[in-house]
């Protein structure tokens, strides 16, 4: 009898501790398994004739862990990514170094400077390794796609009261623990470290952002400089870094609004000053617009168009960098653009049509046509003009959601080029084949591990 007693008052107690909200803390455990398998037969520059496809599956493999408490966050994201095949499958640690995917991909902390419930609004100071991801992520992006995405070492301070928010980040990198000076080599081993080819990441950066929601969007204003480290060369072009840095600036702005119940408008435009990452004067800008227009609660199509500087002189440099975005989303799915692979200081305008069909709810199909072209005159190399017509990109995408953790996505793109994007002025490819292709399988099971 005494028992039983005891037992339903234990068993009380335990219900009322279980039924009480947890509002002092919280933890999540949350992963990600993505394989991409893909074929290759010309992404990111034109083929040769004759050159063979290449075909393989990469895999990212990531594990986050939150932490939630009383005016703190805590957050690490740890992640690996590989390429099926490159590591012997009896020998231990035979990866190496330059190929190790094994990396901290986010560790970063946040302190609520105000009372969460003040009315003054919310400041909060995140420290750490972190993402930025802003606006439509043309200039500040995740670049998710990328299998090992991207990130920085900063500490960002971020107010928002209302419709309003203000953000202000600062970043100053080094190479190592140093016991005098300040140097910077920014070529991080084994990656290229910045878009359109240039490998040298910044030496610090500061940035301020002011954003606003709109009645059907969201408006913002960016000013952000990044430092480069100064380098002087040789004879033989091999760099040595001294003190000092150049500095560029790029500020603009960007909206995204409903002009009515089925047409909306994104636009973008941004300025950039200051000396480029090789100190040279810089005077650049990028101009984009996209009106989709929603035919019915399943189709959505709509034009658009991007215009980013290029050329310039011995003396100044008019090609715009979209920075540290996600090219991939904007300028065709074949990364011919302002990624890892340069295509010369000629700038680019990009036509383009994209369409959405969401034939279900958990069924996505895209279409999107692009038509590029510089955005200046390009000369070979006797000076003959050259046409300034680089190629048309078909992509298509099909995206399933099987359940909400398992999603697949599959996509054939093809590019039709002109003989101007194998040129030495552009992709410098002799004996190109002007038609390219590439296709892909992803899979992506993202599991929440505490449910």
């Amino acid at each position: 009898m005494r028992y039983s007693f005891y037992r339903r008052l234990l068993g009380g107690m335990i219900g009322c501790w279980l039924s009480v909200p947890v509002a002092q803390a919280q933890l999540s455990l949350t992963g990600q398994l993505r394989t991409r398998t893909e074929l290759r037969d010309g992404q990111g520059t034109l083929p040769a004739k004759g050159a063979v496809p290449a075909f393989f599956t990469s895999q990212r493999t990531r594990l986050n862990v939150g932490y939630t408490g009383y005016r703190f966050k805590l957050f690490t994201a740890v992640q690996d990514v590989r390429v099926w095949g490159q590591d012997a499958s009896t020998v231990h640690r035979n990866t190496p170094e330059g190929n190790d995917g094994l990396m901290l991909h986010e560790a970063w902390g946040e302190i609520a400077l105000t009372d969460t419930a003040a009315d003054a609004g919310e400041l909060l100071l995140r420290i750490g390794r972190q993402e930025l991801v802003y606006d439509d992520v043309r200039l500040l992006g995740n670049l998710d796609w990328l299998q090992q995405a991207r990130r920085h070492d900063l500490a960002l301070l971020k107010y928002r009261r209302h419709d309003w928010q203000a953000h202000l980040g600062l970043a100053f990198n080094q190479n190592k623990e140093l016991k005098s000076g300040s140097v910077y080599q920014g070529v991080p081993a084994g990656y290229p470290a910045g878009t359109n080819g240039q490998n040298t990441l910044y030496k610090s950066m500061q940035f301020g952002y002011l954003g606003r929601k709109l009645r059907a969007g969201n408006a913002s204003v960016l000013v952000l400089k990044d430092d480069f480290n100064r380098y002087v060369t040789d004879e033989d072009q091999r760099r040595t870094y001294v003190r000092g840095v150049w500095s560029r600036v790029t500020l603009g702005g960007y909206v995204s609004t409903g002009l009515t119940p089925k047409l909306s408008l994104t636009g973008s435009a941004y300025y950039q000053g200051g000396k480029d990452r090789d100190g040279t004067p810089l005077s650049a800008y990028l101009l984009s617009a996209h009106a989709p227009y929603a035919v019915n609660r399943t189709v959505s199509l709509g034009p658009g168009m991007d215009y980013t500087s290029g050329g310039g002189t011995a003396t100044r440099s008019r090609r715009f960098d979209p920075l540290y975005g996600t090219p991939h989303k904007f300028w065709g799915y074949m990364d011919y653009f302002y990624v890892a692979d340069g295509f010369g200081n000629n700038g680019l305008v990009d036509y383009y049509l994209k369409t959405r069909f969401k034939a279900r709810e958990n069924l996505l199909v895209t279409l999107d046509a692009h038509q590029f072209t510089t955005a200046n005159r390009v000369t070979a190399g006797d000076g003959t003009a050259l046409d300034r017509n680089l190629g048309t990109e078909l992509d298509l995408i099909v995206g399933y959601s099987l359940t909400k953790t398992i999603h697949l996505e599959g996509g054939y793109c093809t590019l039709f080029a002109s003989p101007t994007l194998a040129s030495a002025a552009v992709k410098n490819v002799p004996g190109a084949r002007l038609q390219a292709n590439w296709a892909y399988l992803m899979i992506s099971i993202k599991p929440d591990l505490l449910k």
